[in-house]
């Protein structure tokens, strides 16, 4: 199965978790989908007022530099534990 196969299977399965994960975890997952999907942050910063979105925008921000295969490599790595 190839990577792209793998977290493809991995974002179908993390809707169908046991549990939900903690936030710091689906913000991690947030950011390594979008890493993994789209590459390096792109587009501004979201302002003071919109909490949610700037962090999630910093989190992706955060992985800049890192390949999209690794980032998928990681998302489906935390699904994996999650399901366990």
């Amino acid at each position: 199965m190839t990577l792209q196969a793998q977290f493809d299977q991995a974002l179908a399965e993390s809707k169908t978790l046991p549990n939900r994960p903690d936030n710091m975890t689906l913000l991690k997952m947030y950011a390594l989908y979008k890493q993994g999907s789209n590459g390096d942050a792109t587009g501004d910063r979201p302002g003071m007022t919109d909490f949610v979105g700037r962090a999630k925008w910093d989190a992706w921000n955060e992985l800049k530099g890192t390949s999209q295969e690794e980032a998928q490599q990681k998302y489906v790595d935390i699904v994996e534990d999650l399901k366990a």
